[in-house]
């Protein structure tokens, strides 16, 4: 029981702003509502009006719609209000709107503002120095691979590449071990023999 009456209650949300929009939209709806009777009974008012005319009853007819005529300026009064109710509750609004951008933006300041403290600016530039260094010994690796590489390794390299990239393995061919066999010399060819043969056939004529 003493913890129950005990415990604090928690601070309420609703501020003076929104007290202040809550009395004016009351306002607002209050006058509406009595903008929506007197025109209810302006209309019963002409109505009667023209049945007294009827009646030839002129003088309780004129009475009647310089009444009718007073209560049509008011509408107008009421009308006027209304609007100014209105406009007013919108800029409450729209400074509250004004105020919690306000708020945002300070916390964002204040955000940058400790990341900034928690990064200088030489530590900035020392790391856009060593990115830069990384760039540039990797663009020396690329150029020695590229000048040492034929054509064909750089094809074969890129066809590597997409079979690894694939997720298949890559099967080369095996190296052979055992020596290679020797290349017989070329046989004499035939039109190399026809010369020797004319010279033994002039040699045996010739005895």
């Amino acid at each position: 029981m003493g913890n129950v009456f005990g415990r604090k209650s928690r601070p309420s949300r609703v501020t003076e702003q929104d007290r202040a929009i809550l009395q004016l939209k009351q306002q607002r709806d209050k006058l509406k509502h009595y903008q929506k009777r007197v025109t209810l009974q302006l209309e019963k008012e002409r109505s009667l009006a023209k049945q007294l005319l009827k009646d030839g009853k002129k003088e309780k007819a004129l009475v009647l719609l310089k009444k009718k005529r007073y209560q049509d300026q008011l509408l107008d009064k009421t009308e006027t209000q209304i609007s100014n109710l209105e406009r007013m509750v919108q800029d409450i609004e729209f400074v509250q709107i004004e105020m919690k951008v306000i708020e945002g933006l300070k916390v964002g300041n204040d955000c940058l503002k400790s990341m900034h403290e928690a990064m200088s600016l030489e530590d900035v530039e020392r790391i856009m120095d060593e990115t830069q260094d990384a760039i540039e010994y990797q663009r020396q690796i690329d150029e020695m691979l590229s000048g040492s590489l034929t054509q064909e390794d750089e094809d074969a390299v890129l066809s590597e590449l997409e079979t690894i990239t694939q997720g298949e393995d890559v099967e080369l061919p095996e190296v052979p071990t055992e020596p290679l066999p020797e290349v017989p010399e070329p046989a004499e060819t035939e039109p190399e023999r026809r010369p020797a043969r004319n010279k033994e056939n002039r040699e045996m004529l010739a005895a």
